[in-house]
Parts: structure tokens; sequence; C-alpha cells
């Protein structure tokens, strides 16, 4: 009797203890809260890559507008990749761009022009055309970014664990080979 008496002691002695429930709690709340950071640290970046793709397209767009890449004389997918790629250094890698540009009829045969892709997905390009003086022209530029952490990858990208990218510009190039007035 008297050791049921000096184990109900010990018992409720270690009943009362709360040395370990903050670790217990940290335990519990640790994954949850590691998950919860690593989403929202791989939604930044994603964004920022799509941010990236759109300012790339529109900093090489502005070289086709301005005729800079149809007299140049060099190659004009070239040197517009050249020119997408010194803007999108960092997230985006340059080589798995997929880009298209296409001169226009007008700007309402935009809805004629619809994209292209493969079996999984991708853009297909439809050529490299960086069109004359006053031409309207359509440009894409398409990137596949694939997720860095496989919770959040599995819910956003799919079984691939992947989003397409893709950034679009409808504009009318200037009357770059203007003559003068002197002409």
């Amino acid at each position: 009797m008297k050791n049921v008496g000096m184990l109900g002691k010990l018992l409720k002695k270690f009943i009362k203890k709360e040395d370990g429930t903050t670790a217990i709690e940290f335990s519990l709340l640790v994954i949850p809260y590691l998950m919860l950071s690593l989403g929202i640290i791989e939604l930044a970046v994603m964004y920022t890559s799509a941010s990236l793709l759109e300012g790339a397209t529109g900093s090489a767009a502005r070289m086709v507008r301005t005729g800079q890449i149809q007299q140049d004389g060099g190659d004009p997918e070239t040197l517009f990749r050249d020119e997408m790629c010194s803007y999108a250094t960092v997230l985006i890698n340059c080589n798995d761009v997929v880009i298209e540009v296409i001169p226009m009829d007008s700007f309402a045969d935009f809805d004629s022009y619809a994209p292209s892709y493969d079996g999984d997905g991708n853009l297909v390009s439809q050529g490299f055309d960086a069109g004359g003086s006053n031409d309207r022209i359509l440009i894409r530029a398409a990137y596949r970014y694939q997720m860095m952490t496989p919770f959040i990858g599995a819910i956003m990208g799919g079984p691939d664990q992947s989003l397409l990218f893709m950034s679009t510009v409808v504009m009318q190039t200037e009357p770059y080979d203007f003559t003068g007035a002197g002409a």
C-alpha cells in the first residue's frame, strides 16, 4: 500500500510538470509553419520570374518598334534574344524562352494569331519576322517555370510541377525608314 501511495505522488508530480510543453507545441507547429513560409517564398520567386519575362519582352520589343533590329544587319532573332537575356539575367534561363514575332495585317486580326502548343503544353514558335516600317507586330515570349518546392509545385504546377508564363506585346513599328525633309 505504501508503494501505491508513493506511485500516486510521483504520478501527480509528473502530470503537473510543464517543462516540455513548449517543445511539444513547437514540434506540432514547425512543419505547417515551414510549409507556409516556403510556399510564400516560392510564390514570390514565381511572380518575380513572370514579371522579369514581361519586362524583358517589353525591352526587346522596343528594339523592334524603333527599327533597330530590322536595320542592324545581323540576325534579328539573335539580337532580340540577346536584348531579352540582358534584361532577365537572374531567375530565367534564357535558353528556355520560346520567342515568336509575327507581322499582322491589322490590329483586328489579333484573334486569328492564336498561339499553338505542343503535346506538353509548350509554345510552338510560328517564326521570327520583325516586319518593316509601320507594320503591326505580334510578339510572344513563353517560359516554362519549374517549381522549386514539391508541395506547392503539386498544387499549382500539376504533374510536371511547372507553369507556362507567356508575355505578349502587340504594337505598330515606327516609321523608321523616314528619309527626312530634304529628300
